[in-house]
């Protein structure tokens, strides 16, 4: 078995995974661990060799993208006489093409073979997708902000992996924006573009006390607005198109995922609210870089503006801008 590609988390859960499948088939489950960068030789034949009294056997190799060239020969040479009850698995991260032949035979379907790739969670999309999934795999709720917060609060994959099995463990019934704040709002990662995801969306208040968190922690008012405009901008070049994501991102350079996102963030949003909070953001742009004695007012103004969909000051019953 090949379990390929950097994202660790997943790869581990795979090869837990098959040991605890072989493990419920006979509890008598011989496991060894052979490094593939620090390899003896004749130990991937010494360790799969029947055993005296017929146990089940689980080889587990590490650092194939690092494999000695002795491995390599032995490996591929085992690929043609694989052992009866043995089940060996070979981790290659992907960071390089180190063991190239090996993995392709295995790729190949010789028959004695199969592959669990595990690609890199890289951007914002993909991470909800997985901590989603965590909860779903569960059957525990988790509200769409809360998701947020959390998302926001962990960076690395294995981490929020860890954050999301504690929560499902901890919290009895749905997971709250609340309760994902008292477990790890001290971790919150403020950045210019969580502030923009919440105007986006609409929701005025969590916008303002995360713009005013990022501030506190010393964020640049100058990157803030240009992360407001970068979003804004993705909106208005996707706003009513009818071509696919494929057409879009590939006419204004950006990802289909980039599109596809855009895509959500456009809905609630029409020609007049976008010209509007393009105006701001133009506004609130020169302000930041001198234009205002006040930045920070530039900045609520701009967050009031984009999650209000409104001029600022505007009163709704009066129909007319009160400040």
């Amino acid at each position: 078995m090949l379990v390929s590609g950097p994202e660790e988390v997943c790869a581990e859960r795979a090869i837990a995974g098959v040991r605890a499948y072989l493990r419920a088939e006979d509890p008598s489950l011989e496991v060894s661990d052979v490094r593939a960068d620090d390899y003896e030789s004749g130990t991937l034949f010494a360790v799969t060799s029947p055993s005296l009294f017929g146990e089940p056997r689980l080889v587990r190799v590490s650092g194939v993208e690092k494999c000695t060239d002795t491995f390599l020969t032995e490996a591929l040479a085992y690929l043609e006489n694989p052992q009866e009850g043995a089940t060996v698995i070979l981790r290659h991260t992907s960071a390089s093409v180190r063991g190239k032949k090996l993995l392709d035979a295995i790729r190949a379907g010789s028959g004695c073979g199969i592959e669990i790739a595990c690609p890199a969670i890289k951007n914002d999309d993909e991470r909800v997708d997985f901590a989603r999934g965590e909860f779903a795999a569960a059957d525990k709720r988790i509200n769409p902000n809360a998701l947020r917060v959390l998302i926001n609060a962990f960076t690395d994959v294995t981490e929020l992996a860890a954050a999301c099995q504690q929560l499902i463990a901890d919290v009895p019934g749905e997971i709250t924006e609340e309760v994902v704040e008292k477990y790890y709002g001290g971790r919150v990662e403020v950045t210019a573009f969580a502030v923009a995801d919440f105007a986006i969306a609409g929701n005025l208040p969590q916008a303002l006390a995360t713009l005013r968190h990022a501030l506190s922690s010393g964020v640049d008012p100058v990157p803030m607005v240009a992360a407001f405009a970068m979003k804004l901008r993705g909106i208005a070049r996707v706003a009513g198109a009818n071509e696919s994501d494929q057409a879009l991102a590939a006419r204004w350079n950006m990802k289909d995922w980039q599109v596809r996102r855009a895509r959500n963030e456009a809905r609630g949003w029409n020609n007049l609210s976008l010209g509007l909070a393009i105006q701001a953001a133009a506004r609130a742009d020169a302000e930041v870089k001198g234009a205002s004695r006040d930045p920070i007012f530039a900045l609520e103004r701009l967050v009031t503006v984009i999650a209000t969909r409104a001029p600022f000051g505007w009163d709704p019953h009066s129909r007319r801008t009160t400040l």
